[in-house]
């Protein structure tokens, strides 16, 4: 009898491999201060994970907020603007028969004049701001 028991391999104890593609190994190091390490452990508490959990959860599912604007960018928008207070000026004057340019050719200029200002200062898609105004 004791030898048939030897016959069959011998059961592995402990938690079962993961899926290889979902194991975390790589690791990345972040120093903090006495304060900051605080407020870290804090955020995890509350939300019941580890301050390793926290971070990653923090770092992965949030919106990074928008680079800068590079100055340069901020220079044409500025032009930009001066450009569609001007055709908003000629626009009024072509609503009130002041002139002989078309009010609808006016009016996609300006339009088009604020996409340019939206997508140089980084939020294309979302409503163009006012023309003189900084989003």
């Amino acid at each position: 009898m004791l030898a048939e028991s030897r016959k069959h391999a011998p059961r592995k104890s402990g938690r079962p491999k993961g899926d290889p593609i979902k194991v975390r190994h790589m690791t990345i190091g972040v120093r903090v201060n006495p304060a900051e390490w605080e407020a870290l452990q804090l955020r995890a508490r509350h939300m019941g994970m580890s301050p390793a959990q926290w971070l990653r959860t923090a770092a992965l599912s949030r919106r990074m907020p928008l680079p800068p604007v590079p100055e340069v960018n901020r220079k044409a928008y500025g032009e930009l603007a001066r450009l569609g207070v001007n055709l908003n000026q000629i626009a009024k004057a072509a609503n009130a028969g002041r002139t002989a340019v078309p009010f609808g050719l006016l009016r996609e200029l300006l339009s088009q004049i604020m996409c340019l200002q939206a997508s140089l200062m980084g939020v294309a898609g979302n409503t163009p701001p006012v023309a003189g105004e900084m989003p």
